[in-house]
């Protein structure tokens, strides 16, 4: 009897382990600290897509009337990524891209936000903008820094000289289009890097 009662204790403690394994092993792993971060970079994004389409103030119509726009801010980013180029993107190489593309797109946003202000015209888009890429950018940078990876130098862009409402106006246009690729591509990069760190497994 007494065989029996210890052999019984025995497996009940066999059948105790092999729940609290199964218990154990079937709980999603913790995501990363960044995966918070990615959702509010996102955030981010999703704000400045509204605001890039009001930098010019005008309506749809009218800005049919200007066809195409020549750009001529040759120091913004070029932005010609396909699908298949970002899915080969690796996590720490996706955020530093998009911090020197933020910083970039800052610093011509505040250029234009002064040129605007000099031929007295409406510049609140834009601040919402530039308040959204600092913080996009202050965000890409915190993560960069978790990561243990330097943050890249911006160089000051040279910028031309607005002299009148009408420049001002296209030079908005001109942002307005490339702020929203900008806009796209960031938010197509920022997604696959969230599933890339923060996929949980069962």
């Amino acid at each position: 009897m007494k065989l029996i009662h210890e052999f019984s204790s025995y497996l009940l403690h066999l059948l105790l382990l092999a729940e609290l394994f199964v218990r154990s092993s079937s709980r999603p792993t913790p995501s990363t600290p960044l995966c918070g971060t990615f959702r509010s970079m996102i955030h981010h994004v999703d704000k400045l897509m509204n605001l890039s389409r009001k930098l010019h103030d005008l309506t749809e119509d009218e800005v049919k009337h200007f066809g195409d726009v020549h750009h001529r801010l040759d120091s913004l980013p070029e932005i010609h990524h396909t699908s298949a180029d970002i899915r080969l993107l690796q996590v720490n190489e996706s955020l530093s891209q998009l911090y020197a593309h933020t910083q970039s797109f800052k610093l011509h946003i505040d250029w234009l936000k002064t040129a605007r202000e000099n031929v007295s015209a409406s510049s609140q888009s834009i601040e919402g903008a530039s308040s959204h890429l600092q913080g996009l950018s202050d965000f890409l940078k915190a993560s960069l820094q978790h990561m243990g990876e330097e943050a890249p130098q911006s160089t000051p862009p040279s910028l031309p000289v607005v002299s009148s409402a009408f420049d001002a106006l296209i030079f908005s246009m001109e942002m307005s289009n490339r702020l929203q690729v900008f806009c796209d591509w960031s938010k197509r990069v920022l997604h696959h890097i969230k599933k890339q760190s923060c996929s949980q497994k069962h």
